[in-house]
């Protein structure tokens, strides 16, 4: 089962004897692989000894692989373990925390704790009630016909959805040395949009952290925490095929009820400040490592091909962002705690009980943008 997932793999990972192994079958795109790698060497330095053997293949792309439907035909074979970064409704993949906790090199995004701490800083500098009553987002639309489709929520001459949207030029920008991608000073406006890219997008973090509302345009996609978060609680939903009115009709709540919006934008910001921090990042991949090892039905030996990893040897020879961001990020020695506990797994009771919460809040403001719509017919056009 493991070995049918080579076809798809960026990289195999074996752990034995607590010593990291990898067999690189294809280049990743950007640094990827080189930060997913050193990500899990640095939670075997602050786990010395506690993760057991596991063998496992994975993959660095944006798009899902394994795909459900294939898997429930008569005589399919078993679907093969892959990890990845994010999942969705009609795949079977092992959602990872992607790369861009330890940084985002290429486009000079800091590692998560470190950035993390900047965010709350600039949070600190500019209260919600000061900041621009619009919707922000800065990003490259060219990726998703859905950012495409939000380039019309513009504020324009003719029209103004409350919406205030920036395409975002990477090769510009890095030219300029990023001087207007600084992430920290973006949290600037009561309102920021969360847009899906090819798949999900790491921004949604970045974005969750700003103690701006997160208008939150429909996801078909999940990463590793983001089921965890509830419409109405930490963010306001958004129909995805009427983005204009919805984003319009959601500042327009929030501009005129305050202390729920900003309340809105304090629960997710909790929310990343407290359950994302990377102590607890480690422990979820430090749990879903052990828990898949105990699957295996066979022994794990290091492949011919794969060549040992240390933290030593990935940053001794890197340069540039790429070293800066692994001195950042590197974990210093043995945690003194233990991993958290694994709280106990969902009965389905309890997952429907979720399903029909969040449900039920979506169509709440689905009920709220109707009526809004109606008082204010001549606001359509």
């Amino acid at each position: 089962m493991v070995m049918a997932g080579k076809s798809n793999a960026d990289f195999r990972l074996v752990i034995v004897d607590g010593r990291a192994y990898v067999e690189t079958y294809r280049e990743s795109f950007q640094s990827r692989d080189t930060f997913t790698l050193w990500g899990i060497l640095q939670m075997l330095r602050r786990y010395p000894g506690k993760v057991p053997d596991l063998d496992l293949m994975f993959n660095c792309g944006d798009s899902a692989v394994t795909e459900t439907k294939f898997y429930r035909l008569p005589n399919a074979p078993a679907p093969p373990p892959l990890f990845r970064y994010c999942g969705n409704d009609a795949s079977l993949d092992i959602v990872f925390p992607d790369w861009s906790f330890w940084g985002w090199a290429e486009i000079n995004i800091k590692p998560w704790e470190t950035l993390s701490k900047e965010l709350k800083k600039a949070n600190e500098k500019l209260k919600w009630s000061k900041r621009e009553p619009y919707a922000y987002w800065k990003g490259n639309p060219y990726v998703a016909g859905t950012r495409m489709d939000m380039l019309k929520c513009n504020v324009s001459e003719k029209q103004d959805w409350n919406a205030r949207i920036y395409k975002q030029d990477w090769i510009k920008e890095q030219k300029q040395g990023f001087k207007q991608s600084n992430l920290a000073s973006q949290c600037k406006h009561r309102y920021k949009i969360y847009v899906e890219g090819q798949t999900w997008s790491v921004s949604e973090k970045y974005i969750l952290a700003c103690d701006s509302v997160t208008l939150l345009i429909k996801p078909y996609y999940y990463d590793f925490y983001s089921r965890g978060l509830m419409p109405l609680k930490h963010y306001w939903p958004v129909n995805n095929n009427d983005k204009c009115r919805s984003i319009k009709h959601a500042v327009d709540w929030g501009n005129t009820h305050q202390k729920e919006a900003q309340e809105i934008g304090k629960a997710a910001n909790d929310f990343l400040q407290e359950q994302l921090k990377m102590d607890y990042v480690y422990d979820y991949m430090f749990h879903l490592l052990s828990e898949y090892s105990k699957l295996l039905k066979y022994k794990p030996t290091v492949p011919k091909k794969a060549i040992e990893l240390c933290s030593e040897v990935m940053a001794c020879p890197a340069e540039g962002v790429i070293k800066k961001f692994m001195a950042e990020s590197m974990v210093k020695g043995p945690s003194d705690a233990i991993p958290c506990n694994i709280p106990p797994p969902f009965s389905p009771a309890d997952v429907h009980s979720l399903l029909v919460t969040k449900e039920n809040s979506i169509k709440q403001v689905e009920s709220w943008e109707k009526q809004y719509w109606n008082k204010n017919k001549s606001k359509q056009h």
